[in-house]
């Protein structure tokens, strides 16, 4: 485990601490870029958490990053389908309109304006060596790095501190450009004034899911159970997933990646010990394993499906949830604009 990896979980375990003990002290912001439909690894790497700041009293924004989209590709696809996707899918699992923010990239002109004073704050070198922005080229099969892809974290800063945010729920791989937002933070305060905080990140139970195919889990690779999949087509998807040749189930992650990565969805679905779970599945086999996670994920997930159904019929509350959420994120992003310029000495009439 490394000293960053150490500091940033000892930031999410002072983050849980307030949660329980001064919850408005917490502002969250966090986002998906509106590539398709959200999956499973969003929902246990991310989503858990996010409802879990809501529901204790944190002040909750969700962002929809759809100028994200062309950060490594040429064709922007179905962005309005997608981004109405997003809307549903976090809806359905719980976000809610009234007490959260949910705002689009491209109706906030004073939070992209922030990029400017940002950029100036990182040099090339540290973006090029950022390893999230590597891994994003390498998923999208891309050899030059264009100039939006490379400055995709600082794109995040601004997303982060155009509303002050001060936690951020990520897994482990996500921790490079939220690292990359603190010291954006820090440099301005320190050059400019002290104007924004140094975001922590709330880490998920599981920092890493992995695919059905062993690998990273990315809609790009078709290794994904999407959360609006229905109860039939997760069966089929679980029943190719990748485990190994042992028919002794153990949880053994070091060993056995593919089989662990499906007793910990189990145990995250359940609320048990994955090692339990391989005890109690034993010489069932990779069969009895996928049969028990198909079970999990379907109950899991049968309510937000439901309340999907519910929302897909309802097109004019989709628009009027991303009106008011726009509304408001340009109020507080132009505030913010206006703090950065008088910080700046930017301010002439």
């Amino acid at each position: 485990m490394s000293d960053t990896f150490r500091a940033a979980q000892a930031r999410s375990d002072a983050i849980e601490e307030q949660m329980a003990t001064d919850p408005a002290s917490l502002r969250m912001l966090t986002g998906d870029r509106p590539t398709g439909a959200l999956h499973i690894g969003h929902y246990f790497g991310s989503i858990r958490n996010r409802l879990r700041l809501q529901d204790s009293g944190a002040e909750i924004w969700q962002l929809i990053a759809d100028y994200q989209v062309i950060t490594d590709r040429e064709v922007g696809g179905d962005i309005a389908g997608n981004v109405r996707n997003l809307l549903l899918d976090n809806i359905a699992a719980g976000l809610d309109p009234e007490r959260a923010t949910i705002f689009t990239h491209s109706s906030v002109p004073a939070l992209n304006q922030l990029m400017l004073p940002f950029l100036s704050l990182v040099s090339v070198a540290e973006l090029q060596r950022n390893p999230t922005v590597k891994d994003e080229a390498k998923s999208a099969g891309i050899t030059s790095i264009g100039g939006l892809l490379l400055t995709y974290p600082v794109h995040q800063a601004a997303d982060i501190l155009f509303c002050k945010a001060n936690v951020v729920p990520v897994g482990r791989d996500q921790l490079p450009h939220l690292e990359q937002t603190r010291v954006v933070a820090r440099r301005f305060n320190d050059r400019y004034a002290p104007v924004f905080p140094e975001p922590g990140a709330l880490l998920s139970e599981a920092p890493l899911i992995l695919g059905t195919d062993g690998t990273k889990m990315s809609k790009s690779k078709g290794n994904v159970v999407e959360l609006r999949m229905t109860a039939d087509e997760t069966a089929k998807k679980l029943k190719g997933a990748k485990t190994d040749s042992d028919r002794v189930i153990t949880y053994d992650p070091d060993h056995r990646p593919e089989v662990a990565n499906l007793l910990t969805l189990i145990g995250l679905c359940e609320g048990v010990d994955p090692a339990a779970v391989a005890e109690e599945i034993g010489d069932g086999g990779g069969g009895a394993l996928k049969g028990r996670l198909t079970d999990a994920i379907n109950t899991e997930l049968a309510p937000l499906r439901a309340r999907r159904a519910e929302l897909e019929a309802e097109p004019g509350y989709l628009e009027d949830v991303l009106r008011r959420g726009n509304a408001r994120a340009n109020e507080v992003a132009e505030a913010t604009l206006d703090e950065v310029r008088e910080a700046m000495g930017m301010v002439y009439a």
